[in-house]
């Protein structure tokens, strides 16, 4: 899997400030995310625009750390983040469906971010009780590994087994029917039951549940190592148009 890369957006408030970012920064390498601020990036005489541009343009996400400045420098357009909120405005009217800027609310007491990011979902990183929750927040979203997945969808328990297959989602119980039902189509009304995943060339374990599902659903019987037909089994086959 590859590292995602991402570049860390923000203003030079103040010296700690500088020094949250920086620690930020580092705890995102740590948690195997490639995070990229000037302060390691940028030497004297190097070239701010270029560096923005280049790695704005390479990054996976974009994170934007809101203080009150930095809103402000944004939405005026000014210094360096007006350049860079330039950029990613740009990339986003390209892909209007994006979700590579993240932003981070850091001042207290105001939810404000920049303009063009009002319709974002944010992170919130202004209260210091609850940074190792934001934190791991963040880290989940750069990574795609949610807390909390969305389950696959079920079965209908109110589908009737005459107007769907109980095994749809399975094709190997259908096979399994579909030989009982030829077997007794051919006039064995019993189907030895280790013939079946021979047959099939499957393995006898996953045989076995498939076939107990059938069973479970009066689709077909067990009885003395014999497999049979059952007559909803019957009336099933007819429905489906397995025999006609």
């Amino acid at each position: 899997m590859s590292v995602p890369n991402v570049f860390i957006s923000y203003s030079h408030d103040t010296q700690e400030h500088k020094k949250w970012v920086l620690d930020l920064a580092t705890r995102l390498r740590n948690s195997g995310i490639d995070a990229i601020i000037d302060q390691w990036e940028l030497e004297p005489g190097d070239d701010l625009p270029h560096f923005m541009e280049t790695h704005l343009a390479r990054a996976d996400r974009v994170l934007m750390v809101c203080t009150e400045r930095y809103v402000e420098k944004a939405n005026s357009g000014s210094g360096g983040v007006g350049y860079e909120k330039m950029i990613v405005t740009s990339d986003l009217l390209s892909r209007i469906d994006s979700n590579k800027v993240i932003p981070i609310v850091k001042q207290n007491g105001s939810n404000g971010v920049p303009t063009f990011l009002k319709t974002k979902v944010y992170i919130d990183f202004s209260k210091a009780e609850d940074y190792e929750l934001s934190f791991d927040n963040l880290v989940r979203s750069i990574h795609g590994a949610p807390l909390f997945k969305k389950p696959e969808i079920g079965n209908n328990p109110f589908k009737s087994i005459e107007d769907s297959a109980p095994e749809q989602n399975n094709d190997l119980a259908m096979d399994i029917f579909n030989v009982i039902v030829a077997r007794y189509e051919n006039g064995h009304n019993l189907t030895e039951d280790i013939a079946i995943p021979k047959h099939l060339n499957c393995s006898r374990i996953i045989y076995d549940i498939h076939l107990k599902k059938l069973i479970e659903e009066g689709m077909a019987r067990l009885s003395r190592g014999y497999v049979s037909i059952t007559e909803k089994g019957k009336q099933f086959a007819a429905n489906q148009g397995l025999v006609s």
